[in-house]
């Protein structure tokens, strides 16, 4: 904690909140439960030193996603998407990162969805790849943009046979009335498309690009002094690294 003058009460007004105000303390889980205040993990003590940097951050990614499969993480392509409506008010799900280069990071979507209406209206993203058993992950913010058709349809024709129904029969996050309408409709659309069959991309599914302005990577260090460093876009195009205190 920083040293606190001894006259400080005396300047600055005291921010406590009444007696009767004042929340109790928590008197933990219920028996039985995980506490997660108790929950400790020990990080590594090698980390992430700028002289050992490319200049171009998908580069870095890219050694990190090959780490993270070569480890056998689960789905190590699963990210967070946070999006926000227009009054900022934000929100957040995991979907499935196909494909990366240095123009940004693309997933797939129903335009309808939640958060594709959100991208509509205010066209930025986060995203992050929380590569626990690596004690790392990976935060990129930046614009969004939609991918063109030519690159949704080539995507779309790689899908499962039953994933492409699948993206026809579900208005995504839109009200059903029981899950027994999901499935009719899935069966019509069997019928219509049989196995071997090729099926059309849904106007309204495609996917958006990420485009970073700027990329964070986190290694997990001892003593929870975290190594963070951040690559961010300038107006010419390169990337400046900056560390941040963790």
């Amino acid at each position: 904690m920083w040293p606190v003058p001894d006259n400080a009460a005396d300047r600055a007004p005291s921010t406590a909140l009444p007696a009767s105000t004042v929340p109790a303390s928590p008197a933990g889980p219920p028996l039985g439960r995980p506490d997660p205040a108790a929950m400790r993990a020990r990080y590594r003590a090698a980390g992430l030193s700028e002289a050992d940097l490319p200049a171009e951050p998908v580069a870095l990614f890219g050694d990190w996603f090959a780490e993270a499969v070569s480890g056998g993480l689960g789905e190590p392509n699963a990210m967070v998407v946070s999006t926000a409506d227009t009054t900022g008010r934000p929100s957040s799900r995991t979907v499935l990162l196909k494909h990366f280069d240095d123009r940004g990071f693309v997933f797939f979507t129903h335009y309808g969805s939640a958060k594709g209406q959100e991208l509509t209206a205010n066209p930025f993203a986060s995203l992050v790849f929380p590569w626990h058993e690596l004690a790392r992950q990976v935060i990129v913010s930046g614009t969004v943009e939609r991918t063109g058709r030519d690159e949704t349809a080539a995507y779309f024709r790689t899908r499962p046979h039953g994933s492409q129904l699948g993206a026809w029969a579900s208005d995504q996050s839109q009200v059903v009335g029981s899950r027994a309408e999901l499935d009719r409709r899935f069966q019509e659309l069997a019928r219509r498309y049989p196995e071997g069959e090729d099926v059309p991309a849904p106007p309204t599914w495609g996917g958006y690009r990420v485009r970073p302005e700027w990329i964070e990577f986190w290694q997990g260090r001892d003593n929870r002094l975290h190594d963070r460093l951040r690559f961010v876009r300038e107006a010419a195009g390169t990337w400046d690294v900056r560390r941040l205190c963790p």
